[in-house]
């Protein structure tokens, strides 16, 4: 057998450069070193499906309150259904806030907003 190892088994990724936990494997050179998800519209999603998770968990949660015993659906699954429109809501507002975030960081401006350059 050879002692020859890949390069990337010889040579592990410099941690500073690789994220918090560094990388699996070395970069291949086809990804792109600075590459973004596309922020516009990122913040037009969740600024739609934030009201509409809230409207649905409300809608599922009132289901629920009224619902009887022997109905269909049961209780439960209008209940699960609205603790699920509830966290896809809270995922929507909190991806809402790092969207924005991101964007005013871009622009340049403060994070309070007031518009100054830094």
């Amino acid at each position: 057998m050879s002692d020859r190892r890949p390069r990337w088994a010889a040579e592990p990724a410099p941690r500073g450069r690789s994220g918090a936990f560094g990388r699996r494997f070395p970069r291949t050179g086809t990804e792109p070193t600075t590459a973004q998800s596309p922020l516009r519209l990122r913040r037009l999603l969740s600024a739609v499906f934030v009201p509409l998770f809230v409207a649905g968990a409300a809608f599922f949660g009132v289901w629920a309150a009224d619902a009887g015993p022997g109905d269909s659906p049961g209780r439960g699954s209008l209940v699960v259904l609205a603790v699920v429109c509830a966290a896809f809501a809270l995922m929507a507002a909190a991806d809402l806030l790092v969207v924005s975030r991101r964007l005013r960081r871009e622009r340049g401006t403060d994070a309070a907003g007031s518009g100054v350059a830094r």
